[in-house]
């Protein structure tokens, strides 16, 4: 299948399929007598691996190294359960800020006093300085 195929077929925009093959996640195709790119199975079933870690929020150094352990079928897979714990807590202390965050937003709107701008809580809130 050709490049613009692949990314159909898996939700990815062209120039990202060719960036994950610049950067080594996806191997070079083949390429046609008319030197197009020619993506095989294997192609399409590593890049599915990859946007699936992708949309679960795995950065592209574990993205590599998720790849890399999948490649070695007889290992343990403790290694790959590391590596999801660490991403989770990655995921729990981002979950954290953003708690914190829309907590501090409401405390700010709840002080709004509807009146003008020369009195708004908010926009002095965001001007100060700290």
């Amino acid at each position: 299948m050709k490049i613009g195929e692949l990314g159909a077929a898996t939700g990815t925009k062209v120039e990202t399929v060719r960036y994950y093959e610049q950067i080594g996640l996806l191997p070079p195709p083949a390429r046609s007598a008319s030197n197009y790119r020619s993506y095989g199975p294997e192609h399409l079933q590593r890049l599915a691996f990859i946007r699936r870690a992708r949309d679960l929020g795995f950065p592209l150094d574990q993205v590599r190294e998720l790849l890399s352990l999948a490649d070695d079928k007889g290992r343990s897979c403790e290694a790959v359960d590391e590596i999801a714990r660490a991403h989770r807590a990655t995921v729990e202390r981002k979950m954290a800020e953003l708690k914190a965050l829309g907590d501090e937003l409401d405390r700010l709107i709840g002080q709004c006093g509807h009146g003008s701008i020369a009195d708004c809580r908010i926009i002095e809130a965001l001007a100060e300085i700290t």
